[in-house]
């Protein structure tokens, strides 16, 4: 038995037992697969002349493929030979068998066609959707016609349609373009440190002698005016005796305060009138002290520093982010910092400088973000993750990412616009975040976009020839401009 005989008792033992048993269960009408199937053996018997009232049946449409004459499972995509020098049999659009429903096309001359005539054929384009068209009639490498296009179907809207059950195939999916207000976090590791301008160092501007320190340690917390320690200085001594004799009084003042001598010991002196055997030093501001290098007795030179203090009601969180994140960071912006003590709080905080050096060792930027620290939880050394919140809080045009097509050169978003017709539109693309892009220039928020099977639109639309815009073809030159070398 040869194969075309096997594959036509195959097809038809698989077409009677599917109608018997449709009918025997009494199920209505034959279902498509069926008559597909029955119509298939038919074409299939009329072609190989195999069939009890096997009649020629006219082959249409274009070569899809090329088969063996004898029937064998051997194809071939383009003209070929047998072994014996045999030539491969060319198979039709409407001979290959095929097990799901076609979707009927409304004739192309009756869908635009003008009332009272028949519509000009402007020029052929590929049947592959490549940017090539012509002006006659031709066929493609793989021996298919070129689609003929029209007068009014290439306006020039590059509006490319999809039939309604391709559409649902695909899965394509469309949403409409909102405005949203977008925002990308940018991480970064960082630790606490103190604020610069909190920090307040007491130290001697003139020879002097410790007579006593207050019961201050490192590690205390002291308020503004809290007496830290009282020594003797002649030089004070000679400066407060001047003053109150009244010589020179305002030059007087003015030199006890070059001294560095607290203003409530000046006022102490004033209003007592009488040069004090000691001076009390007082703290300048709430703060903790970090450092104490005095003890009763010891001279302290003028230079020395004798306390440290550092107000931690506010700190800093200094971190260092990668040169890429650097443009979307900006002064201003809100902050979420965590620290390995507290896993469980978040604190809130502001950028308040970007520093103008990169770290040319690993290309990062340090930036400084100011937090509150009212309890003192935050201490310095701490190390710190933070969460910076990009973006500028307005709301924009934005499209989901999935929606755009990147060429690499350009983006392209496809509107929908009803009725399975699609427009491929470039876009000016912006800042992403939470899923999103900003949309700057393309279109407008109303516009409903694909999201999904995009890129299978693209195929099945021949949307590449759509972006590229189908022109008109150039005439051809004829022979004798070609036999003179002029182009058009």
């Amino acid at each position: 038995m040869s194969w075309s005989a096997w594959v036509a008792g195959t097809f038809a033992a698989l077409a009677a037992g599917g109608a018997g048993f449709w009918a025997g269960h009494d199920a209505g009408p034959m279902p498509a697969f069926i008559e597909r199937l029955r119509l298939g053996i038919a074409q299939h018997e009329a072609s190989s002349n195999t069939g009890p009232e096997a009649r020629p049946v006219r082959a249409t449409g274009p070569v899809v493929y090329y088969q063996d004459p004898d029937g064998r499972p051997a194809y071939s995509l383009g003209p070929t030979s047998t072994a014996d020098g045999r030539a491969f049999r060319a198979v039709h659009s409407s001979e290959d068998v095929r097990f799901e429903a076609e979707e009927p096309e409304a004739p192309m001359e009756a869908s635009a066609a003008p009332a009272g005539g028949t519509r000009r054929v402007r020029f052929y384009r590929n049947p592959m959707g490549l940017p090539d068209t012509s002006p006659t009639p031709k066929k493609d490498s793989m021996g298919m016609d070129y689609l003929p296009v029209y007068e009014g179907e290439d306006s020039g809207d590059r509006t490319v349609s999809i039939s309604p059950g391709k559409l649902q195939r695909t899965g394509v999916r469309t949403e409409v373009a909102q405005r949203r207000v977008l925002s990308m976090p940018v991480r970064a590791p960082g630790a606490i440190e103190e604020d610069e301008r909190r920090i307040s160092v007491i130290a001697m501007r003139t020879d002097a002698f410790v007579e006593k320190v207050e019961a201050v340690t490192t590690g205390d917390h002291v308020r503004k005016g809290q007496p830290l320690l009282r020594l003797f200085s002649p030089e004070m001594n000679a400066a407060a005796a001047q003053y109150l004799t009244g010589i020179g009084y305002e030059g007087a003042r003015r030199r006890l305060e070059n001294l560095g001598i607290p203003s409530e010991a000046i006022d102490e002196i004033e209003r007592t009138r009488k040069v004090p055997a000691t001076i009390t030093w007082s703290a300048p501001r709430d703060g903790v002290v970090v450092e104490r290098n005095v003890s009763d007795g010891m001279r302290a030179k003028s230079g020395d520093t004798l306390f440290r203090l550092v107000d931690h009601s506010r700190v800093w969180v200094l971190v260092d982010i990668t040169e890429r994140d650097l443009a979307a960071v900006a002064e201003g912006q809100k902050a979420t910092v965590r620290v390995r003590t507290f896993p469980d709080r978040a604190f809130g905080g502001t950028v308040t400088r970007i520093y103008p050096h990169l770290a040319m060792g690993t290309r990062t930027a340090r930036l400084r973000i100011e937090l509150p620290n009212p309890n003192g939880d935050l201490r310095p050394g701490m190390f710190a993750d933070a969460e910076i919140t990009t973006g500028t809080g307005e709301a924009v045009v934005a499209v989901p990412d999935d929606a755009v097509i990147d060429t690499g050169t350009k983006q392209v978003v496809l509107v929908d616009k009803g009725d399975g017709r699609f427009e491929p539109r470039p876009v000016r693309m912006g800042m992403r975040g939470d899923g999103y892009v900003e949309v700057r220039d393309g279109i407008a928020a109303g516009d409903r976009i694909v999201t999904s099977a995009n890129f299978l639109i693209d195929a099945e639309s021949n949307l590449k020839a759509a972006l590229q815009g189908l022109s008109e073809p150039k005439p051809d030159p004829g022979p004798q401009a070609a036999a003179e070398g002029k182009t058009p």
